[in-house]
């Protein structure tokens, strides 16, 4: 049986991570795993404190593990992982959970897309941030941390049809044995 292989969606807000998740799954015709976090915030509300992205970071991975033993082998799309929690306690708390940093250390995956910021901003009820140079500052720190960790990722840029099409080769690179 071939093993699970997890790859994960980031990137700033509004910059398609859902959208992507969504298509590569009906693509790969498997599952992508959602973003806790938006579940969590319609419920309680936008104000949120450091200790709810303990409880949003926990939930999130137990939905990660929810989803992977369901789907149990080929691709599993993930929309957001601890990464996005670290930055987000940073951001807005200056500091980040221990748990968050564990399982950042001892969570494995396979292969990252890192959404830029070139799609134009979308306002919904939950988004923080509309202005560009933040969302820069943001994307260029899920840079940083891509760079200093071990598994491949790459950039994925463009129209929604564009990000599709490089998610789509970057999977199939990574498939073969490529990145």
């Amino acid at each position: 049986m071939e093993s699970l292989k997890k790859i994960v969606i980031i990137g700033p807000e509004s910059t398609g991570k859902s959208t992507l998740s969504a298509r590569l799954a009906e693509y790969y015709h498997t599952e992508w795993v959602p973003e806790y976090a938006r579940e969590y915030l319609l419920t309680h509300g936008k104000e949120y404190t450091f200790e709810d992205l303990y409880l949003i970071g926990k939930n999130q991975l137990k939905l990660e593990d929810e989803y992977a033993e369901r789907v149990k082998s080929g691709l599993l799309f993930i929309d957001t992982d601890m990464y996005v929690m670290k930055v987000w306690c940073e951001v807005v708390f200056g500091k980040v959970h221990d748990f968050i940093e564990e399982a950042i250390a001892q969570r494995k995956y396979d292969l990252y897309l890192l959404c830029d910021t070139d799609l134009p901003w979308v306002q919904d009820e939950l988004r923080e941030y509309p202005d560009l140079e933040t969302r820069r500052k943001l994307f260029l720190r899920y840079y940083e941390l891509m760079e200093h960790q071990e598994v491949p990722f790459v950039v994925i840029r463009g129209s929604q049809e564009e990000r599709l099409q490089a998610a789509i080769d970057a999977v199939e690179k990574f498939k073969a044995g490529l990145l």
